[in-house]
């Protein structure tokens, strides 16, 4: 079986694409697999500062693929449950990654595909990228990457994009949120090498704690604890190694240590 997903590391930065050009990167249970498996690594590999996810051929990824949807029709409701379960953890591992992540949006995102850019630190896309979320033409929804759609782009807008399916185009998903940026298809690569470029100077334990600050921020309720977890938080980055070197660079008027130049 030919590999799915395309792995390449250089330097500090691991570039992960999905590749199944010919079935426009769509989802199967050996592509979530596999995807799940190389940032589970890449999130023990300490010299990894920063992830790429994007997609080969003409599509980002179409979502589920006709012939694994297929066969889960056909499964038990407790085998489609194992089968979510998989999607689960692979959207999970992706959104709490303790490291900072870029999706590279080329061509046409569905289903899953969004779910992908939405679970994304950041989302950059070209003016001819589509997106759906589009499970109800199915008579089905976009459940198990809800948690993660719906932090990107709202309740408001995902209770239409959930339930029309309709296609929309990159400057909507700039609009509603699922995208940060949207460039030429001829300027997305410099495009993202300039936000990686901010991250490699960024303090590594800073940029991955980041997702995780503002994670906990979003759920917290109670303003005391937040405020206590916070201010528990800043002291503890300010007496860490990373801390004390960020402040003695700033004040020196040098780059700190950890920053590193765009590869």
């Amino acid at each position: 079986m030919p590999e799915s997903l395309s792995i390449h590391r250089t330097g500090a930065v691991l570039r992960l694409t999905l590749d199944r050009a010919d079935l426009h990167n769509a989802f199967d249970a050996d592509l979530i697999a596999r995807l799940t498996d190389a940032l589970a690594e890449a999130a023990g590999d300490a010299a990894v500062r920063a992830v790429v996810l994007g997609g080969a051929g003409a599509s980002f990824s179409a979502g589920a693929n006709l012939n694994w949807m297929r066969g889960m029709a056909a499964a038990s409701e407790a085998e489609n449950r194992e089968d979510a379960l998989a999607l689960a953890r692979l959207m999970r591992t992706l959104d709490e990654l303790p490291k900072p992540t870029i999706a590279r949006v080329h061509g046409a995102a569905f289903g899953g595909g969004v779910g992908l850019v939405a679970c994304c630190d950041i989302a950059i896309g070209v003016p001819e990228a589509k997106f759906g979320l589009t499970e109800s033409k199915l008579g089905l929804l976009p459940a198990v990457i809800s948690p993660y759609v719906i932090a990107a782009i709202g309740p408001r807008q995902a209770r239409r994009w959930f339930a029309t399916a309709e296609i929309f185009d990159a400057a909507q998903a700039l609009r509603i949120g699922l995208l940060h940026d949207v460039v030429a298809a001829d300027a997305l690569d410099a495009a993202v090498e300039r936000q990686l470029g901010l991250l490699l100077k960024a303090g590594p334990v800073a940029a991955s704690a980041a997702k995780a600050l503002v994670r906990e921020v979003a759920a917290q309720a109670d303003r005391d604890a937040l405020d206590d977890a916070n201010a528990a938080l800043i002291a503890k980055l300010r007496v860490s190694p990373e801390g004390q070197e960020g402040l003695s660079a700033f004040l020196g008027k040098r780059s700190p240590a950890w920053s590193l130049e765009k590869l």
